[in-house]
């Protein structure tokens, strides 16, 4: 139980939304308020009397992050400062992390001890940002999860939408990535249950059940009643990326399963309710 204050960073993205309304007691910030790589901000909110911290602030754009480092100001040093002030304060720190720290090639599922070892830049950031937490001295959780989507950010499932709002009746897309999709209301619901069980250490999480792009694609076209578009599958070297993404980053989360009691919900129920709220 956490009785002191508890602050929200990344407040205006898909997850930091969520998290807001899963602690509504806590003071959240969104970067525009509080930019995590700007000096001193940090140290005027992480002060004795805060008693746990969410992070939720990060940089994705995976394919800038290959020529441009600036991402691992947010990625990593930020997050080490963050964590660092957090032990200094006594605070717990909730940090979330990613599927990309580990290299996709892996037969099977992902677990939290799995040997990492991340094919691109911002894998190797975010990575960094987990290694700086472990070191820092503060209590804490690292949730590391794939695939996000949800209200209030840029996202996968959006980027679809918008082909087919363009008029788009074919769209290909890759089928030799697989993962967990994961919807930044059931990752929100799963940070409270792990803070309200104590848990602490490296937990994945993800909606249940595992697809491709081309996987999700074929179903969020289908949910949203656009029979008129086609959805083809490609391979990763017809669709070229700056990044090299992992060809399989699905994530085990028995652990979380353990923790908490619950299983993740199906990613294709997740997508549905989704789709009736954006």
């Amino acid at each position: 139980m956490h009785l002191g204050e508890t602050l929200i960073f990344g407040a205006g993205g898909m997850l930091g939304r969520a998290l807001r309304a899963e602690f509504p007691a806590a003071r959240a910030f969104a970067r525009s308020e509080a930019d995590l790589s700007s000096p001193g901000v940090l140290e005027k909110l992480i002060v004795p009397g805060v008693s746990l911290v969410l992070n939720a602030a990060a940089d994705t754009r995976v394919d800038l992050a290959e020529t441009d480092p600036a991402h691992r100001e947010t990625n990593a040093a930020a997050v080490g400062r963050l964590a660092r002030l957090c032990a200094a304060a006594g605070a717990m720190l909730v940090h979330v992390s990613t599927d990309y720290v580990f290299d996709g090639t892996a037969t099977e599922p992902y677990l939290e001890d799995h040997p990492v070892d991340p094919v691109n830049a911002y894998g190797a950031g975010k990575l960094e940002g987990e290694r700086q937490v472990v070191a820092s001295g503060a209590r804490f959780l690292i949730v590391r999860t794939s695939w996000v989507f949800g209200v209030g950010g840029a996202n996968f499932p959006e980027a679809i939408l918008r082909q087919v709002a363009l008029g788009r009746t074919e769209l290909r897309v890759v089928s030799d990535q697989r993962g967990r999709p994961t919807y930044a209301a059931d990752l929100a619901h799963a940070i409270r249950r792990l803070v309200d069980v104590g848990a602490t250490g490296i937990v994945h999480f993800a909606n249940s059940g595992e697809t491709t792009w081309f996987g999700l694609a074929a179903e969020l076209v289908r949910a949203a009643s656009h029979p008129e578009v086609a959805v083809k599958p490609c391979t990763s070297d017809e669709f070229p990326r700056p990044a090299k993404r992992p060809a399989y980053s699905v994530l085990d989360t028995s652990l979380y399963e353990r923790l908490t009691g619950e299983p993740p919900p199906p990613w294709q129920a997740a997508l549905a309710r989704y789709l009736a709220i954006r």
